[in-house]
């Protein structure tokens, strides 16, 4: 089984709503405080990594990652349509710099969940001029802060954008329409396409785009199943990764896996619960590490290099997470050694924090995070540290 080469981009992830704080000008934050909503609680201050980001990137440096991948906030940038705040982008490339000079390189999202309030009130991803909208923040960002950002990942997870906020109602803008969810993912791959092009006009940044492929399955052996398994898999793996089989496409393709999921047209959501003795974190999601093998091949197809740009466990337990890294690292290198060309490993996520609608109660991090904010290495950071020494000298 082959190592992951020197050079390796190996390091974590965060986003912007999720760790920054103080993020009161986007749909999330409206979504978070609506009493109806399916958020347990407010991001509030996040983790406060809007002034604590360059002790937070020194500290991973310190922990063996050469690089980070990070969102920017389009509702600081951009908080009013067209008027694009000075204040924010010199933020962003003092986050970026500081970044940079710690040795790590940056692969920057420029859509990770967050829309500002502006964007959604005039029907988010179904407003008429959704597309050109996100284009022109896209080619500013690209314009402003371009030199600074050699990686960038247009949208995080179009198809978890659609499905758990127009299909699921998990996320905003709590939809549950069958028909709504399909018609955002199309949207959403006609996004990245617009602005893979934006950016390559201001910058020359690699593109691409961050997908989440979970393993799916029919959760019974009838054609019911078996046939919107078929549906399924089209909807949320095939229609986002056939889009990308062509130059315009991108010049890479991140790969987040988490869970294998089993589809049932009973359930109203179409996903049923993982069978009885299956391994959960506390997500409730099935560990499985073969299927992030079995994805970076489906992903592979595209043609384009692979970036895996998220994995990772939520469990209070950290040793579990330390036997997830194991395997699932593994699965990583079992699919380099079967000539899948994997550039790169970024684990979700660098710290405990925010997680959407399930609040602060999921533990994702490699690092724990105290009441005052205090950061505090865990064993597992170590491990991943060994494990990125260990692949190289494999």
């Amino acid at each position: 089984m082959t190592g992951f080469p020197d050079g390796f981009p190996w390091g974590s992830a965060t986003a912007a709503h999720q760790v920054e704080g103080g993020n009161v000008n986007n749909d999330w934050w409206d979504f978070e405080h609506d009493p109806a909503t399916a958020a347990r609680e407010s991001s509030g201050d996040g983790i406060d990594h809007y002034h604590r980001y360059a002790d937070d990137f020194a500290l991973l440096a310190s922990l063996g990652h050469n690089a980070h991948r990070l969102s920017l906030e389009w509702s600081r940038i951009e908080p009013a349509p067209g008027e694009f705040s000075r204040a924010a982008l010199a933020h962003y490339r003092r986050v970026l710099t500081a970044l940079r000079d710690t040795g790590m390189t940056a692969l920057v999202t420029l859509h990770h969940f967050t829309l500002p309030r502006w964007f959604a009130a005039r029907g988010g991803w179904l407003g008429p001029d959704a597309v050109a909208t996100f284009t022109h923040y896209c080619a500013r960002v690209a314009a402003e802060l371009g030199d600074l950002m050699p990686y960038v990942c247009t949208i995080n997870e179009p198809q978890m954008v659609a499905l758990h906020g127009y299909l699921e109602g998990y996320h905003p803008p709590g939809i549950t329409n069958p028909v709504l969810w399909k018609r955002v993912g199309g949207v959403l791959t006609e996004a990245h396409l617009a602005a893979v092009h934006a950016v390559r006009a201001y910058a020359e940044s690699r593109v691409g785009l961050a997908v989440q492929l979970p393993l799916l399955a029919p959760a019974r052996d009838d054609d019911a199943c078996r046939e919107l398994c078929r549906v399924m898999r089209h909807e949320i793996v095939d229609r986002h990764l056939d889009a990308l089989s062509f130059p315009d496409g991108g010049d890479w393709l991140g790969v987040q896996y988490y869970r294998k999921q089993w589809v049932d047209p009973a359930v109203p959501t179409f996903f049923a619960p993982p069978p009885p003795g299956s391994q959960l974190t506390q997500m409730g999601w099935a560990v499985y590490p073969d299927g992030l093998r079995q994805m970076l091949h489906r992903a592979a197809r595209t043609g384009l290099p692979l970036i895996v740009s998220e994995n990772g466990i939520a469990t209070t337990d950290d040793e579990e997470r330390v036997d997830y890294l194991t395997t699932h690292l593994a699965a990583v290198r079992q699919a380099i050694g079967e000539g899948v060309d994997v550039r790169g490993y970024l684990h979700w996520s660098a710290f405990d924090n925010f997680e959407w609608s399930e609040g602060y109660r999921p533990r994702f991090g490699l690092i724990a995070i105290g009441d005052d904010f205090t950061r505090t290495p865990k064993p597992s950071a170590y491990a991943f540290m060994k494990a990125r020494t260990d692949g190289i000298n494999a």
